[in-house]
């Protein structure tokens, strides 16, 4: 006799002759095998996983014998199987894997979900499976200034709004793409460029650009700003090689104007808009740069030379108008001697009258200051 005792947690898989004949469950069971053909292969059912393997060999023996004992998981194309132990996520089966889940001790529910008609999760389910998902699911959070782009095995689907997104991955390349949509500066620096005249010249410029559609920026562009910064370099050779040095200088704000309509122009149905563009530096070379400086020095000086020329011009008109005034109004050249002889006694901090010979003293300079001693000889 050949016996087995099975506890409740334990199932037993008959072989006679190596070839699967049953499949018992606890309690004590006993065959006649008088030639020892029998073996009883004892599982431990509360580890849920079961070598799919040998579950396959029971469905091609005994196919009735899975029932009540395991399910066997293997999804088909085009499918995946979302596995609970319990009413919760326990294991996720893409197609290509099989999976096999004893049913004796947990409760073991298999969910197949179309991958063609659902490819979309609630993000609330996505976050439930991520961990046993892998790169089964793909998710993205877009950020209210941003757009979000699904793309499909390579194919662009559709324009993602501000949120939470996911998708079931399973069985092809899913990618989303933030797109950032605000302005945004590109720096073009250090171009160097010929002027009309033959200068070489350096230039740094400064674009602000803004998607306005991302759909049709990822259709039309690969990398939007490496082709706007060649679009920049072009139209500012374009602008700059048809100027003089001293046009350029000049006309600046002109320049801006004109690489900006034609980076415009360029980019009309690319879904990128360029809201500005400024050249910020105008490098020129040393020797240029130094002669420059000279011409500048030389032009200010003859301002000044100009303005001071003019100033004494008007210094030497108004003399002339004060001397004429003084020369009809002698009151007003005694006036100005009483101001001259006042800002020169501010300035002496001691005065000593002494008494003359002739006994004049204190009041005979008080006549010669107010000019009195003058009349009287006049008389």
């Amino acid at each position: 006799m050949t016996t087995a005792v099975l506890a409740e947690h334990e199932r037993g898989l008959v072989r006679r002759d190596r070839a699967i004949v049953d499949l018992v469950g606890a309690g004590r069971h006993q065959w006649l095998d008088p030639l020892a053909r029998i073996h009883v292969e004892i599982f431990d059912t509360r580890r849920a996983i079961l070598d799919f393997e040998l579950a396959n060999q029971v469905l091609r023996a005994r196919p009735d014998l899975a029932e009540g004992n395991f399910v066997y998981v293997q999804p088909q194309a085009g499918t995946l199987a979302l596995v609970t132990l319990d009413g919760a996520p326990h294991a996720l089966v893409p197609h290509g894997v099989t999976r096999a889940f004893w049913t004796v001790m947990h409760d073991i529910r298999v969910e197949m979900v179309d991958l063609a008609g659902a490819d979309r999760i609630d993000p609330r389910l996505a976050d439930r499976w991520s961990s046993y998902a892998g790169t089964a699911i793909v998710q993205a959070r877009i950020a209210s200034e941003r757009a979000g782009l699904l793309f499909v095995d390579g194919a662009l689907r559709e324009r993602l709004d501000p949120g939470r997104h996911a998708f079931w991955a399973a069985d092809r390349l899913v990618r989303i793409e933030s797109v950032d949509m605000r302005e945004t500066a590109l720096d073009v620096t250090a171009q160097e460029v010929l002027t009309r005249d033959r200068v070489t010249i350096r230039l740094n410029l400064t674009a602000f650009t803004r998607v306005t559609d991302p759909v049709l920026r990822a259709k039309a562009l690969t990398d939007a700003d490496a082709h706007i910064y060649k679009l920049v370099q072009f139209a500012a050779r374009e602008a700059v090689a048809g100027r003089t040095l001293d046009g350029l200088l000049k006309d600046r704000i002109e320049v801006d104007r004109e690489i900006t309509a034609h980076l415009r122009d360029r980019l009309a149905d690319t879904g990128v808009q360029v809201s500005d563009l400024r050249i910020k530096d105008v490098i020129l070379p040393g020797e240029m740069r130094d002669m420059l400086n000279k011409v500048v020095e030389a032009e200010k000086a003859a301002e000044a030379n100009l303005v001071r020329r003019r100033e004494e011009t008007a210094a030497t008109r108004a003399l002339l108008n004060t001397a004429r005034l003084m020369e009809d109004h002698p009151a007003l050249m005694r006036l100005k001697e009483l101001e001259a002889l006042e800002r020169l006694t501010d300035k002496v901090g001691r005065i000593d009258i002494h008494q003359s010979a002739d006994g004049a003293g204190l009041p005979a300079l008080i006549d010669t200051l107010m000019g009195k001693s003058r009349a009287k000889q006049d008389a």
